[in-house]
C-alpha cells in the first residue's frame, strides 16, 4: 500500500486557548464522535469522579488544568485525527510552543463570554508566524455572552485574522435555540438534555422555509434570517486555499459541554484541514511522502506511569514509515538506536505499533537519550529547527532538604530538565544549581513531582535575576570576552548543554552590558 494513501488519511492538530474556555471539554467531545470513549468525564461535575480523559498528572486533577500536553487519536469518517491537547495555563506557554512545532493545523477555543482573552493573543501569533492554518471555535453559547458580531469582529482585530463563520448561533444564553451550519445549511436544534451523549439535527435547505417558525418561533427565525444576511454580505466565502495559506480562518459556534456544534466543527474540519505537511530542516525542505523515515522530539514526558518510572520522548513523524525494530540514527549522538515498544496513544490506552505515517505522533521509551528537539532520521544528517528554549522569567536556588537524598534530588531534577519543564543553570563561581521558568507555578509542579516520583524533597531561595541570556562570541581569546567573564564573574553560569549564559540583574544593567561589550551577543532563546 502507497504511504501518500496513509498520509492522506492523516490529520494532527493542536487545540489552543486561554485557561478555562473549554479546551480539555472539547478534546473529549471529540473523542466521543470518534467512539473512542463511551460517555465524557463531565469535567466540572463531581458526580462522576473519572477525571477527564485527558488530564492525567496528579496536580492537574487537583487544579483542574491541564499542565501537560497530552497527545490522543482517534478515527472518524475513515480519517486518523491526531489531537495535540495543550495547557492553557501561561505558566506553561513554553511546552505549547514547543507542541505548534509538531502540528499541521490549530484550533483556537474562545470563550463566548470573556471574548479574545491575552494568552490566546500570544499563541496565536506564534501559529500566524509559522503560517498553521487556524480554525475558531466559539464556545459556551449556552450561557449569556458577547453579541456575535462583536466576537467577530474582536477575533478580526485583536487576533489579526481575517474570518468567515461557518455556522451560526440563533439566539445565545437562556434563548440560545441552536445553530445554523453555514457550511452544510442545515439547524441543529439545542436541548440541552444529551451532554454524554449524540444528538441529531434537523436539515433545512432553505432557511426561508415557514416550517422554520414552528421549531424555533418566529422573532428567532426572522432574526435567523437578517443575521444570516448580514453573514453573506459581509464576510468572505470560504476558500479552501485561502484557509490553507492562513489567510482566511473559519468560525463555528457551540457548546462544548453540552456537546453541541461539535460535530459541525469535527466534519468540517475532516474535510478542510491540512494533511501532513513538508517541514524544513537545516539542510533541506522534508516531504512527508519520501521513503525514508525522519521525526523529531518535540515533548518528553517522565514517569507516566507511576508504578515504572519510565521516560517517553513524543516524536511527530516527518516522512516515510517508522517500523518497530529498525535501528534509526540519533542525529545529535550520531549512534544508531532501535525501539521494540513504540507507543501510539488511542484516547486512554498506550498500544504498542509496529508501523507508524508521517503526521503520527510515536511515544519512544527513553533510557535517557533524548533532548526536546532532538532529529530521528533513517541515516541523514539534519535537523528540525524551530523547537526552541526560551528565556526564563523566574528564578531560585534550588536547594536540597534532605541530605540523605541528594541522589534522587539530582537524577529528579536532570529528568524534569529533559522534558523541558523548567531550565537549569549552574554557577560558574560556585557551582549552585539556578532553576529558571517561564512561569511560577512550575516551581510547585517540580517540587510536587520531585517529592511523590522521585522521593526527594527541595526548598527554593529567591535569586534576583532579570533575564538569562545565552552567549555568543566569535572568539573566547578575544580580550573583550576575557574582560566579560572577570567583571561579571558572578553572574555566569552554564546551561544543561555547557553553553555559557549571563543572569543579568536587571534591564538596566542588561542594557550596560551589552553597550560596554559591543563584540559579544546576547540571545534570549538557546537555538540562535
Amino acid at each position: 500500500m502507497s504511504i501518500q494513501v496513509e498520509i492522506d488519511k492523516r490529520r494532527t492538530f493542536g487545540i489552543i486557548s486561554h485557561p478555562d474556555a473549554g479546551k480539555t471539554t472539547l478534546t473529549e467531545k471529540l473523542l466521543l464522535f470518534g467512539g473512542a470513549i463511551q460517555e465524557a468525564g463531565a469535567v466540572k461535575n463531581n458526580k462522576i469522579k473519572k477525571g477527564a480523559t485527558s488530564d492525567f498528572m496528579e496536580i492537574e486533577r487537583q487544579r483542574g488544568i491541564s499542565v501537560a500536553t497530552s497527545v490522543l487519536a482517534f478515527i472518524y469518517k475513515d480519517k486518523k485525527i491526531n489531537i495535540l491537547d495543550t495547557p492553557g495555563h501561561k505558566d506553561f506557554a513554553e511546552d505549547t510552543f514547543r507542541t505548534l512545532s509538531a502540528v499541521d493545523s490549530v484550533i483556537v477555543v474562545i470563550d463566548v463570554a470573556k471574548g479574545v482573552e491575552e494568552q490566546t493573543e500570544k499563541l496565536v501569533e506564534v501559529c500566524r508566524m509559522r503560517k498553521i492554518p487556524i480554525i475558531v471555535f466559539i464556545n459556551k453559547l449556552d450561557r449569556e455572552g458577547k453579541d456575535a458580531f462583536d466576537l467577530l469582529d474582536e477575533v478580526e482585530q485583536k487576533l489579526g485574522l481575517r474570518v468567515t463563520p461557518l455556522s451560526f448561533p440563533i439566539g445565545m444564553g437562556y434563548d440560545f435555540k441552536g445553530i445554523y451550519n453555514v457550511w452544510e445549511k442545515n439547524i441543529n436544534l439545542f436541548t440541552g438534555e444529551n451532554k454524554q451523549t449524540i444528538s441529531e439535527a434537523i436539515h433545512f435547505e432553505d432557511v426561508n422555509n415557514p416550517e422554520l417558525e414552528n421549531y424555533i418561533g418566529e422573532s428567532s427565525a426572522e432574526t435567523l434570517r437578517d443575521e444570516l444576511e448580514l453573514v453573506y454580505e459581509v464576510y468572505p466565502k470560504f476558500n479552501r486555499e485561502a484557509y490553507l495559506n492562513s489567510e482566511l480562518q473559519p468560525v463555528f459556534f457551540g457548546s462544548a459541554l453540552n456537546n453541541f456544534g461539535v460535530r459541525e466543527l469535527l466534519d468540517c474540519f475532516v474535510e478542510i484541514a491540512p494533511t501532513p505537511l513538508p517541514k524544513m530542516s537545516d539542510v533541506r525542505l522534508v516531504e512527508p511522502a519520501e521513503d525514508k523515515f525522519s521525526g523529531f522530539v518535540f515533548k518528553i514526558h517522565a514517569n507516566m506511569d507511576p508504578k515504572h518510572r519510565d521516560r517517553l520522548a513524543f516524536i511527530k513523524i516527518v516522512s516515510g514509515v517508522f517500523k518497530r525494530n529498525t535501528p534509526y540514527l540519533h542525529v545529535r549522538l550520531d549512534k544508531k538506536l532501535k525501539f521494540s515498544s513504540p507507543n501510539a496513544f488511542f484516547a486512554e490506552k498506550k498500544q504498542i505499533v509496529d508501523e507508524s505515517f508521517p503526521g503520527d505522533i510515536v511515544g519512544l521509551h527513553d533510557t535517557g537519550n533524548f533532548k526536546i528537539g532532538d532529529t530521528l532520521t533513517a541515516g541523514e544528517k539534519l535537523n528540525y529547527k524551530g523547537v526552541p528554549s526560551f528565556s526564563p522569567e523566574h528564578f531560585r536556588y534550588i536547594n536540597n532538604a534532605d541530605p540523605m537524598k541528594s541522589k534522587q534530588l539530582y537524577k529528579g531534577i536532570n529528568q524534569l530538565m529533559d522534558e523541558g519543564v523548567a531550565q537549569l543553570f549552574t554557577l560558574d563561581l560556585n557551582g549552585r544549581k539556578v532553576i529558571g521558568t517561564v512561569g511560577a507555578l512550575q516551581y510547585e509542579v517540580i517540587q510536587y513531582r520531585l517529592e511523590h516520583e522521585y522521593g526527594a524533597k527541595c526548598s527554593y531561595e529567591n535569586l534576583n535575576v532579570h533575564k538569562a541570556c545565552w552567549v555568543e562570541v566569535d572568539n573566547e581569546k578575544d580580550q573583550e570576552f576575557l574582560d566579560f567573564k572577570r567583571v561579571k564573574q558572578k553572574f555566569l553560569a552554564r546551561d544543561k548543554e555547557n553553553k555559557l549564559v549571563f543572569l543579568a540583574d536587571s534591564s538596566f544593567s542588561l542594557q550596560m552590558t551589552q553597550q560596554k561589550y559591543p563584540s559579544i551577543k546576547f540571545h534570549f532563546t538557546s537555538e540562535f
